[in-house]
């Protein structure tokens, strides 16, 4: 079968089409991504230092029908081979999901097609199961998923598809807009993570003393970046910006080192309380090389398997939408043309 998805919850226009091996529930079915088309907006809200919702959906409209028609054509399918479609249907920006919705519905009853709303954290925690071999390379059930982007930050406990247990959460910012906050103050512009995340190859993590947030018992697993945005606009204000190449990536990998800490440490808090054997890392920022490394060992240490998805999967894309979707019609659901977009959409 080929499920059809769109994506559309914040800056990233996608479409995906994802061929599953095998009927629903066969111990070997595969998820193999067929077609995987982003048209991304980064350019676009560059100048404006971030996403601007308005300026997003209208780049929704444009881009959404020649990103469907560019996957049909990398998967030399055409739209009588699809089986179902699938949609993120929040959380995320309401004027930028209601442009992939809206066309879902339209295609699913033009189509006479299966249609399910799909949530994007979901998405994000199922990622790792594309194209993995059975049955060793998928995450098992349960398992711990560790999901970090520009706009969450949670630890899950998922049980099973479909039922997911949040266990801690970021208080305040989400560790990507931290990164990306952090970065336009260090005059380095949006998106500031992934060149933090090059620049502090060639760092010093311990050059800069970085507060580590969230300490002690009585804090549990809950998390908060903003005091790292805090402290690094008082070093900067006290210090001005870093004179040189070298100064500015020590900055960079001391600001990261702190991030990823906390992360590291919350989730061996969570292994510890729950005794979980994966721990699967996703989220935008899962694409950090750091933070990949620092959890897979933190893994390795606790004798637990660690899986992520390569980092083209773990950044906004419709072929985790398609993942998730799976999942749902596998579970017998479907949605009717009732179906809308929530903006605040739990997990």
């Amino acid at each position: 079968m080929y499920i059809l998805a769109l994506e559309s919850s914040c800056d990233e226009t996608a479409c995906a089409i994802i061929e599953a091996t095998h009927e629903y529930g066969h111990p070997q079915h595969r998820l193999l991504v067929r077609a995987d088309v982003v048209a991304s907006q980064a350019a676009v809200h560059a100048r404006f230092g971030g996403v601007v919702p308005e300026v997003a959906a209208r780049h929704h409209i444009q881009n959404l029908i020649p990103v469907i028609d560019e996957a049909l054509a990398q998967a030399e399918l055409s739209l009588t081979d699809i089986s179902a479609l699938a949609v993120t249907r929040g959380p995320g920006l309401i004027g930028a999901l209601l442009v992939a919705v809206q066309a879902a519905k339209a295609l699913a009853f033009a189509r006479k097609l299966p249609l399910v709303g799909v949530n994007h954290l979901e998405a994000h925690l199922l990622s790792a199961y594309l194209e993995a071999e059975i049955p060793s390379t998928r995450p098992p059930l349960p398992h711990l998923g560790l999901l970090v982007s520009g706009g969450h930050t949670s630890l899950v406990l998922v049980h099973d598809f479909g039922r997911y247990e949040v266990l801690g959460t970021t208080c305040d910012d989400a560790a990507g807009e931290a990164f990306d906050k952090v970065g336009k103050l260090l005059g380095l512009g949006y998106p500031a993570g992934p060149l933090m995340d090059r620049l502090s190859t060639s760092g010093d993590p311990s050059a800069v003393t970085m507060p580590r947030a969230m300490l002690g018992a009585k804090r549990g697993l809950q998390m908060s970046f903003s005091g790292l945005k805090t402290a690094m606009a008082a070093h900067l204000q006290a210090n001005g910006l870093p004179d040189s190449e070298q100064a500015m990536a020590d900055l960079c990998a001391s600001f990261q080192a702190a991030v990823v800490e906390q992360l590291c440490r919350k989730t061996a808090l969570a292994l510890d309380k729950h005794k979980l054997p994966a721990v699967v890392l996703s989220g935008g920022v899962a694409c950090n090389r750091a933070l990949r490394a620092a959890v897979a060992k933190l893994c390795a240490a606790r004798g637990v398997s660690f899986f992520v998805a390569p980092p083209r999967l773990c950044s906004d894309n419709a072929a985790m939408v398609g993942a998730a979707g799976y999942y749902r019609l596998w579970r017998g659901e479907r949605a009717d043309l009732s179906l809308n977009a929530v903006a605040n959409l739990p997990l």
